[in-house]
């Protein structure tokens, strides 16, 4: 057994009906995939229905489970509305949100236009407060128990430099997370998160990180595991957040990062490249001035 094999056993998710916004690709293909394979029904949405459709066969095909491609600006509440009433047409019910959608950009805040701020702060925040209040409301009027699992980032809380509309607008789902966690617990609904660290995936990495950037800011130095998050990984931890076997867990968010975060939070974190050596030299130094 290793990190990059499945860890829930075959019928974890067996009768549930997820959705899973940004599920075309990336990250969320991953989680749905898995969805898949534990025996839930998922429902992938994005702006672009052709890749949904494409993802969609695809996943079907590997998977043998079943998958409905809805169109979705997760910015307008009135589709989120027909994307939810979909979803209850076509599975009957709705048991998981899991809220991937997300956008970026790797700026100067200056340069950003307004507009430009604007769109992640709608795609990110209010795209997740649009999907987790149409369906919450949804579970609430039907009396049915539900679980939300929001996708964060560790700077939600530490804030991060050249990523400022995402920072904020991960920083409010993060709030969002822990207060509907303890509101709307009452009526069976559990709310968690995930904050992943560096979980490349082709489209984002490239958009972010063009041409030779992304070996010139090689992210595995960052991780004090010294490698980035396999896809498996977060897709296990996703599952078992969204199944039942984590019903006592609630308003938490789990970091996934190999120790990405703290490695930057410390203050003499840089030492760690400090080679033995001069570390020999500093303490024969120490050792010499106490039996001076």
């Amino acid at each position: 057994m290793n990190y990059a094999e499945p860890m829930l056993r075959e019928d974890a998710l067996k009768d549930k009906v997820a959705i899973v916004t940004g599920g075309g690709s990336g990250l969320g293909k991953a989680m749905t995939k898995y969805f898949l394979q534990l025996g839930a029904k998922v429902v992938i949405t994005s702006r672009n229905l052709e890749k949904l459709q494409n993802t969609a066969k695809e996943l079907e095909a590997e998977t043998g489970g079943k998958v409905l491609a809805v169109a979705c600006d997760v910015r307008n509440y009135d589709e989120v509305e027909a994307m939810k009433e979909a979803a209850l047409k076509e599975f009957g019910k709705i048991d998981i949100l899991l809220n991937n959608a997300a956008g970026n950009f790797i700026s100067p805040t200056e340069r950003l236009s307004a507009n430009a701020f604007d769109t992640i702060i709608d795609i990110v925040l209010k795209g997740s407060k649009n999907c987790t209040l149409s369906i919450g409301k949804h579970w609430i009027d039907s009396k049915t128990k539900g679980t939300v699992l929001n996708i964060v980032t560790t700077y939600a809380w530490t804030g991060s430099a050249y990523v400022v509309p995402s920072a904020t607008a991960k920083a409010g789902v993060l709030a969002m997370t822990r207060s509907l966690a303890v509101e709307w617990a009452k009526y069976g609904i559990r709310t968690n998160a995930i904050a992943p660290g560096p979980f490349p995936t082709k489209g984002a990495w490239d958009r972010l990180l063009p041409g030779d950037l992304q070996e010139k800011f090689d992210m595995t130095k960052k991780v004090p595991l010294r490698r980035v998050g396999d896809h498996q990984e977060l897709a296990n931890l996703a599952a078992y957040l969204v199944s039942d076997f984590s019903a006592y867990v609630n308003g938490e968010v789990i970091t996934i990062d190999g120790g990405e975060w703290l490695q930057g939070a410390g203050q003499f974190n840089m030492l760690d490249q400090i080679p033995t050596e001069m570390w020999d030299m500093l303490e024969a130094m120490i050792k010499a001035k106490k039996n001076g």
